[in-house]
């Protein structure tokens, strides 16, 4: 009796020992199934796999994976040591059955993943055994692309993409990699999918697509390997030549775009205050609508503010007190609609705009009318209220920078003679020239720029009354005193590249992968001067159709997404410092250019040591 005591304290002491016992590392362990791995002729529409230990089933609507694709989705569960699969179609005869669990099965205390586990089968005579795999990649920044489906077609007409399911699927882990398994010999296309309807098959503008150009042959070859094994840590015993089967194409790389949505329409209207109103395009077009007033007359009603180029958003400031303090504005509106054989069409809506606030006019007339009693008389006199001005000045600015006055409302007229710009000589401030003009962009902002030198000082000074807006108010005085930066603070980086077209343009980047400045490639050469101290990466792209912008990819055009590609390395660059760097834009795969210190999507096993080592550091606490 006291032996059995003295067991039983000892157990209880044992599992709550204060310092803990070690972290249990290892993945969970295979030991049998129902039916058996590469069974044949298997009919069971129900797969049981036991592990050695309790196991649970991280996500697995978006990591298992099944191929052929399943239409009616399976049942994929988690009970004590097994895993259950319940296929709900049909099993199809003489096919291999490839059931892809990536790192989906975890043990259940620790969350230790059991990485690429994969179960297949056959329902007829034969497993076939080839293996497709690759990588995907955003066309757009090179990160991987984690969780997007990989299927492949015997089908190879231009529709089965669009119109039938995958036929055999694969699923990339967090480094972008894939794998699709029990492929048949024969010849196939590929294509990657990011699934918004479940349905197998690229149908909606807004998935995530990507294609390859070229057919795909799988095929294997033996290779060697040498296997090492070891008398201890430190002593190598023997090195065995082992043969083993590698199958081919292995690196297939895909780059992922989303097609431009181009189906015009007019999404929404509003007028939030009675002196505008807004127009919302779903798309861009080339031409202004046309706007004709049923309670007003529209003609030089309004100024329109629209971006540059092509229009998908336009805001109406009207000019005229008499319209905009009418309640509701009727207008019709004739513009291009895109119909349902996609053709750009005239079409006339009439809208019917209230406003939802008071003009400004109005409300300020109201501000003041109500005093409490005993004020003292200086109390009473309205506040002035100027029209609002922000002025981008920094005290300190770069020597390529420029000022801007930006404004909430256009302005009317300006008088150029209430704004001076001053250059300090010695202790006096001398006038020097200038340009001022409305920016290409913003018909609210206004720029000044000039030939500063480096190291100086000067000033800008607006009077008052110098900007008049739209609606009677005047800007406030203001005056801003700033510095040049020396050229010893800057660095420069020059980019000597290989490879590159005419067309192309280097953007470079900041520590988070963010465009700092743009310039084209000429000659071959690519230089960023008066750059600030830090970290910058560079990206160059193709630019094929010379828009000055990345573009994405067609589908139905064959069109792949412009070429992206990286500098392999992040440059640290300090104050009066130039660098020079070679670049050969195919002297690295493309999986391989981006450096990881500017990837957003990082490994999953690097986030699992992140969190170990948190737990141990816990754990010393």
């Amino acid at each position: 009796m006291l032996i059995a005591l003295v067991v039983v304290v000892y157990s209880c002491a044992s599992v709550g020992r204060l310092e803990g016992g070690p972290v249990d590392e290892m993945p969970p362990r295979f030991l049998s199934s129902t039916p058996s791995p590469n069974a044949l002729n298997n009919t069971r529409p129900r797969i049981s796999i036991l592990f050695d230990e309790y196991i649970k089933l991280d996500k697995p609507g978006e990591k298992v994976i099944i191929s052929p694709p399943q239409v009616i989705q399976p049942d994929v569960k988690a009970s004590g040591k097994r895993v259950v699969v319940e296929l709900k179609d049909s099993l199809r005869p003489n096919t291999t059955y490839t059931i892809d669990f990536g790192d989906a099965i975890q043990d259940n205390n620790e969350g230790n993943p059991l990485g690429d586990f994969s179960f297949v089968f056959s329902t007829g005579a034969v497993i076939d055994s080839m293996v497709i795999s690759g990588t995907v990649l955003n066309a757009a920044n090179l990160e991987p692309v984690k969780g997007i489906q990989v299927g492949l077609y015997a089908d190879l007409s231009d529709t089965a993409f669009t119109t039938k399911p995958l036929e055999r699927a694969g699923r990339t882990d967090s480094r972008g990699r894939y794998s699709i398994r029990g492929v048949a010999p024969g010849k196939y296309r590929i294509f990657a999918l990011q699934d918004a309807d479940r349905n197998y098959h690229f149908n909606q503008p807004v998935e995530v697509i990507a294609f390859y150009d070229s057919l795909i042959i799988p095929s294997m070859e033996e290779r060697m390997r040498m296997d090492t094994v070891w008398k201890d840590t430190i002593t190598i015993d023997t090195v065995i030549a082992r043969k083993y089967t590698h199958y081919l194409p292995d690196d297939l790389l895909l780059r992922t775009f989303k097609e431009h949505v181009s189906s015009q329409r007019l999404a929404r209207s509003e007028r939030p205050e009675a002196h505008k109103f807004s127009l919302y395009f779903t798309a861009p077009a080339d031409t202004l609508p046309l706007l004709k007033g049923l309670n007003f007359d529209a003609d030089n009603a309004f100024v329109v503010e629209k971006p540059t180029g092509r229009i998908d958003t336009l805001t109406y400031w009207i000019k005229d007190s008499l319209i905009y303090k009418i309640d509701t504005l009727k207008m019709s509106l004739e513009y291009l609609y895109t119909d349902s054989l996609k053709q750009l069409v005239p079409r006339t809506d009439t809208l019917k705009l209230a406003s939802r606030a008071r003009p400004k006019a109005s409300q300020e007339k109201d501000k003041n009318k109500k005093k409490k009693k005993g004020e003292e008389a200086a109390d009473s006199i309205p506040k002035i209220e100027f029209l609002t001005m922000d002025v981008y000045a920094p005290a300190t600015m770069d020597i390529y920078d420029y000022l801007s006055l930006s404004f909430q409302e256009p302005i009317a007229w300006f008088d150029s003679a209430g704004i001076r710009l001053e250059h300090k000589v010695d202790s006096l401030w001398e006038a020097m020239p200038y340009r001022f003009a409305k920016d290409s962009i913003d018909i609210k902002r206004y720029n000044l720029l000039a030939d500063w030198g480096a190291g100086q000082s000067y000033a800008f000074t607006v009077d008052s009354t110098a900007f008049h807006g739209l609606y009677g108010l005047f800007t406030a005085p203001v005056r801003k005193e700033f510095a040049i930066k020396k050229l010893d603070e800057y660095g420069q980086i020059f980019f000597n590249i290989e490879g590159a077209e005419s067309t192309a343009f280097v953007e470079l980047l900041d520590g988070s992968d963010k465009v700092v400045r743009t310039v084209p490639v000429t000659s071959g050469k690519a230089d960023f001067y008066f750059l600030n101290p830090g970290k910058y990466g560079a990206r160059l792209i193709i630019d094929t159709n010379k828009n000055g912008v990345w573009d994405t990819g067609n589908y139905a055009n064959k069109i792949q997404p412009e070429m992206v590609y990286y500098y392999t390395q992040v440059l640290e660059l300090k104050a009066n410092f130039d660098l020079t760097q070679d670049w050969n834009l195919t002297a690295q795969p493309l999986d391989k250019q981006k450096p990881d210190e500017l990837k957003k999507q990082k490994p999953d096993e690097d986030n699992k040591k992140r969190k170990q080592n948190n737990r141990n550091s816990s754990n010393r606490r």
